[in-house]
């Protein structure tokens, strides 16, 4: 990709700041959406919970990837909670797709944030990106976040949903509470450990972001996942092998859910999901297994 000027909201995030490092790192400038007052020309200040964004600030730029949102995994989900992780994606969404749509020369893609949540329990059986919405709050909140995008897919700007998985990364998401216990020789499948996770490397995350920005034909829902996507028993077993420690804790069900509440649904579920679409691109993973993968991170 030749040198671009590149919007990222969410920039101090796990992936949002990795993919700011390589975009930096290749000689992109690069313009984070911040909260508070700007402190040079390579902030924007935005209000995504007011729907403010200083569109001035997003002149010029050729992408706008969004990538905020309050931690899935960060807090139990009472209402209120439940209310925050919900307004800031929506809100966000909205605000920087009415902004790219405003635009007199608007952005060549829109790269906008979204889960495989969206597909819900999908047990043993195998989704791509053609697969329905499922049941339950995170897959009503991956629909409500897709669709706030609209207004920059009605202005003609290629809008690209992130579908990301269970991203393998020491500094944050669900790895960056495993990689401890692990390490303490406290870890061990969860639940019965049958429930399939898909997954992705942190390297291959940002690395399928920026290969989406030119992937000029590629448009709509995008699964960033490993293409085998393995149960949690197996993963236990890899993280066991690569750390050389032992796996022999298992967290039963009962106490997951009364730890974690409603989150407990999203840990103990199933989502055997793979990246047709990102494959079809021609993208190629640096690190597909999963035990490349922890080792990388």
């Amino acid at each position: 990709m030749e040198r671009s000027r590149i919007a990222v909201a969410g920039a101090s995030g796990l992936i949002g700041s990795a993919l700011v490092r390589s975009l930096a790192a290749d000689g992109h400038e690069v313009v984070r959406l911040v909260r508070r007052a700007p402190r040079g020309p390579d902030e924007v200040h935005w209000d995504p919970g007011r729907q403010h964004v200083d569109v001035a600030g997003l002149a010029g730029c050729d992408v706008v990837v969004n990538l905020a949102g309050a931690g899935v995994g960060d807090r139990r989900w009472t209402p209120e909670y439940k209310r925050l992780l919900r307004d800031s994606r929506v809100l966000g969404t909205v605000t920087l797709a009415e902004a790219v749509a405003s635009l007199p020369r608007p952005p060549r893609v829109f790269l906008n944030g979204s889960a495989i949540g969206f597909y819900g329990e999908t047990g043993d059986r195998v989704v791509d990106e053609d697969a329905p919405p499922g049941d339950g709050f995170l897959a009503g909140l991956c629909v409500e976040w897709e669709e706030a995008a609209a207004p920059a897919q009605e202005a003609g700007v290629r809008t690209v949903f992130l579908r990301t998985g269970l991203v393998v990364a020491r500094g944050g998401g669900a790895w960056g509470r495993l990689f401890p216990l692990f390490r303490a020789g406290l870890g061990g499948r969860l639940g019965d450990g049958r429930q399939y996770w898909s997954y992705i490397a942190l390297h291959d995350e940002v690395a399928a972001i920026r290969h989406l920005m030119d992937a000029e034909a590629t448009a709509g829902p995008v699964n960033l996942t490993a293409p085998q996507p393995l149960t949690n028993r197996e993963i236990t077993a890899a993280m066991a092998r690569v750390l050389h420690r032992p796996a022999a804790f298992a967290v039963p069900a009962p106490v997951l859910r009364t730890a974690l509440g409603e989150m407990a649904g999203d840990v103990l579920g199933s989502q055997r999901v793979v990246p047709k679409r990102l494959l079809e691109s021609g993208f190629r993973f640096a690190f597909p297994g999963i035990d490349e993968a922890i080792r990388a991170a």
